[in-house]
């Protein structure tokens, strides 16, 4: 086990050094950080890029250098990372979930910081006493009221068993975006009459065993939880969850697309791309006059038609079918 360990880590750092070419002359370099590898979140980075080349920067010009490396959830990886990307003095860095934002912020007070998939300052604990954020971060945060509209749409569109809805759900005690967000849909749920039973998962190695827990418990449904373990282990949790008939509901659209029933969350590729676009603005200024960290823009109304014909859920008004 200790060879394979540092058989990994080995690669990890030659992955690193691979991604690390030498700066051209006059060429900006965007150090791109991935937190970890999930097909919901990957879609920030492709709106990043696209955000980056419909102003006029993109690789294929030759105009910019993107260096992108992936922490595969380690967090010694992630600061091997950051540390490389520092050290090379790229002109930016834009960094996708809250971890990598984090390891972003403890590493530079100069390179500015992009962030996307990432809480407000106050959430990821980073804000000073007057509550602002860094000086060098900016790109695009989410709050929490969205998951109070997301939650609703459970009484609204599932039917209880007995006289109250029970609700499962899985945190992970070490994110404090993911038990900020239980605090919030517990506070929510007692003034609902939704009787919340909420279980800890800190690796998504543990998914499948604290998923049967919980199904265990006698819920009606499944809220995924805006964290990265449930991000990682969503397809575990979708397959003991379906495997039992529970619906899984949202905030997040990208985990709709990946068998959800319905949310009104953020759209991952318009967060990268709202990130994007002031990188760009960055790179043309050279300054970032003008520039601060703005709520996300663009959520939506989303639903899985074939999760909905599943459960045999009536869907209404104003609801997108997920793409």
């Amino acid at each position: 086990m200790k060879i394979v360990r540092l058989a990994t880590l080995f690669a990890a750092i030659i992955a690193i050094a691979a991604c690390s070419p030498p700066k051209k002359d006059g060429v900006p370099v965007v150090g791109f950080i991935d937190a970890f590898e999930d097909a919901t979140i990957s879609q920030a980075k492709t709106g990043f890029i696209d955000a980056l080349k419909q102003n006029g920067f993109s690789e294929e010009k030759g105009n910019i250098t993107i260096k992108y490396n992936n922490a595969q959830g380690s967090i010694p990886t992630l600061t091997q990372i950051v540390n490389q990307f520092v050290s090379d003095k790229v002109d930016l860095l834009a960094t996708s979930t809250t971890l990598a934002t984090v390891a972003a912020i403890q590493k530079t007070k100069t390179i500015p910081i992009f962030q996307m998939v990432s809480p407000t300052p106050e959430r990821m604990k980073v804000a000073d006493a007057s509550g602002k954020g860094p000086a060098n971060l900016f790109g695009t945060m989410e709050d929490l009221n969205y998951i109070d509209t997301s939650f609703a749409l459970i009484p609204k569109l599932l039917k209880p068993k007995s006289g109250q809805i029970t609700v499962g759900m899985i945190y992970n005690q070490s994110e404090p975006q993911s038990a900020d967000a239980l605090q919030r849909i517990q506070t929510l749920a007692g003034k609902m009459n939704i009787k919340v039973v909420a279980l800890p998962l800190n690796s998504s190695a543990d998914a499948q065993l604290v998923t049967q827990s919980l199904l265990s418990k006698g819920i009606d449904a499944f809220f995924a939880n805006p964290d990265n373990t449930v991000f990682a282990a969503f397809e575990t949790i979708l397959k003991s969850c379906n495997d039992k008939n529970i619906p899984i509901f949202t905030s997040e659209a990208g985990l709709v697309q990946r068998g959800a029933v319905a949310a009104f969350g953020a759209d991952i590729y318009q967060w990268g791309y709202q990130s994007g676009l002031q990188a760009a603005q960055y790179l043309k200024m050279h300054k970032t006059d003008g520039l601060k960290l703005e709520m996300v823009k663009v959520r939506k109304h989303v639903y899985n038609p074939a999760a909905v014909k599943k459960y045999n859920i009536t869907i209404p008004a104003g609801f997108e079918t997920v793409k």
